[in-house]
């Protein structure tokens, strides 16, 4: 691979997962019920929105989920692996290994935006207790919907919370699972864009 191949590769990723971060983002915020008046969420909308928009004429939103985003997203994962299979000069695959590269690509960029989520959360917990910043009280919106659950299982212990070794568990397994279906449908380590 030539250097400039290597750059157009390595910008043409960035510039997509960015872009596919923020897609995800506004819809898991929507999921989670997050604060709409909060600067990150209103950020969120008005980079999306150019997109969203037009496509929600067509696929409108159910219970209260926007589905425009979560199929947008899924098509700049897709556009974002033929770019990237142009730029490395590589043959197009069939269609139906097209779509599968990139579900696998949304499902592992969720798993990465929880990783991440409930990383921040907890470092944020030890060094700014209390803290009312607009992106903290994200963070807090979107891992209290699965951390919740796992404080049933194990409750917190003399004011420490052990739940979030469960969810770094759960994390762990589901990027194994994520790894073995992309190796078994033929994804090139290439074109991992969320994995």
């Amino acid at each position: 691979m030539t250097a400039f191949a290597e750059i157009g590769v390595y910008l043409v990723q960035t510039a997509i997962t960015l872009y596919m971060l923020a897609m995800l983002l506004r819809f898991l915020l929507q999921l989670v019920r997050a604060d709409f008046y909060n600067p990150i969420s209103q950020f969120l909308i008005k980079i999306t929105n150019p997109l969203v928009l037009p496509v929600r004429r067509v696929v409108p939103g159910f219970g209260g989920l926007d589905f425009a985003s979560l199929l947008l997203t899924l098509v700049l994962q897709l556009l974002g692996i033929l770019a990237l299979l142009w730029l490395l000069g590589a043959g197009l695959p069939p269609v139906s290994a097209l779509l599968l590269w990139s579900a696998l690509g949304v499902v592992g960029l969720l798993v990465n935006i929880y990783f991440f989520a409930l990383l921040a959360t907890i470092i944020l917990s030890w060094i700014a207790p209390g803290n009312p910043n607009p992106a903290i009280m994200l963070l807090h919106q979107i891992t209290e919907p699965v951390m919740a659950p796992m404080r049933k299982v194990l409750p917190p212990m003399g004011g420490l919370d052990f739940s979030p070794i469960l969810v770094f568990i759960l994390i762990n397994i589901i990027q194994i699972v994520l790894r073995n279906l992309a190796q078994g449908v033929g994804l090139p380590s290439a074109l991992v864009i969320g994995i």
